[in-house]
């Protein structure tokens, strides 16, 4: 079976394993005080052109959402999301553990923009009801969908103004920084957002993720926190190890672009086969709305996921690259498709 079910299915990029061979027997401080991690903070600070921001490593997504979530908000606080957000979707009710109410916002294409969120506002006005502090977005979102630069702007002017944090999950932002449809450089987000979640699992890593602060206010305590949450990792240098290798030239962008361009090709294919497009992507996530008896088809040599019911005959699936996706499987797959529909 070939899986385009998600991007962590393999272990970790060659490269990275290679510099994890070779530290491997070196002797390091723990809990990321150890020069690997310092030289990562380094050179991501370099990508960034910002030597003021806060930068830390956590060993996982949810960890990394909850961990900041319930660092920054009070306990009478909430966190808005689309409905669509990884925190309300995917994370086990791990916001709402903690005592902060996630308040959630259907969109079509899983983005916010600020008519959605002070429609939310005009409806939290006193002390009878939870104080929204705080936006949560992901970019690319869970739907494959960027936000342009002019919509972060204007969504962070927007959050400014009425006393709101932005956060921004980045889980797959390799992906996002080497979109065709991309107009945001990677440094640009030290003024888009008030703290920057950059994944590690989805983007070639073995496993971690950073959190970036930009918001020099929000940092205070965020080491304790992180211990609280279990999200500290006593052989931190792994961590280090793995960013440095992703930041220290452009490793993390070249991961983005292979799965990026993996997926344009079953996207172009699955155009020609006059399959329908759920939401339109330019990212490694696809979302393909196709007939049930086709994909019955496809999944006896290829994994997928399936997003929900679209009608009676045909359901929307989801196709993911990654960094090790083959050509050689998806020209395979599109040999298959393309008979399997004719």
């Amino acid at each position: 079976m070939i899986s385009f079910k998600n991007d962590y299915s393999e272990g970790a990029h060659p490269q990275i394993m290679d510099v994890l061979l070779k530290s491997n027997l070196i002797q390091t401080d723990g809990y990321g005080e150890d020069e690997y991690t310092f030289e990562a903070y380094k050179n991501m600070k370099k990508k960034l052109k910002c030597e003021n921001c806060h930068i830390r490593f956590l060993v996982g997504g949810t960890q990394t959402n909850l961990t900041v979530i319930s660092h920054i908000l009070r306990p009478y606080q909430a966190v808005i999301s689309a409905e669509t957000g990884h925190i309300n979707s995917h994370e086990t009710g791990a916001i709402e553990s903690t005592g902060h109410k996630v308040r959630l916002i259907g969109t079509k294409d899983g983005k916010l923009n600020p008519q959605l969120i002070k429609n939310v506002l005009s409806c939290h006005t006193d002390a009878h009801n939870v104080e929204p502090k705080m936006v949560y977005i992901s970019n690319p979102n869970e739907l494959g969908v960027l936000y342009k630069k002019e919509e972060l702007k204007s969504l962070f002017k927007f959050c400014k103004e009425n006393g709101l944090y932005l956060f921004i999950d980045g889980a797959r932002l390799a992906s996002a920084l080497t979109s065709e449809d991309n107009d945001i450089l990677f440094e640009d987000y030290k003024g888009l957002c008030d703290v920057l979640y950059v994944g590690g699992t989805k983007c070639g890593a073995y496993f971690g993720e950073a959190v970036i602060f930009f918001n020099e206010k929000l940092t205070e305590g965020f080491q304790y926190s992180i211990k609280q949450r279990g999200a500290l990792f006593a052989k931190g240098r792994l961590l280090g190890i793995q960013f440095n290798k992703l930041f220290k030239e452009n490793l993390y962008w070249e991961v983005g672009k292979h799965s990026n361009l993996m997926a344009k090709k079953l996207k172009e294919n699955f155009l020609k086969n006059k399959m329908e497009l759920y939401v339109d992507s330019f990212t490694n996530q696809l979302f393909v709305i196709i007939p049930n008896k086709i994909l019955k088809e496809v999944g006896k040599k290829y994994k997928y996921e399936i997003q929900g019911k679209y009608n009676n005959d045909r359901s929307i699936v989801r196709f993911v690259t990654s960094w090790a996706t083959k050509e050689e499987h998806i020209e395979l797959f599109i040999e298959d498709f393309n008979k399997i529909c004719k």
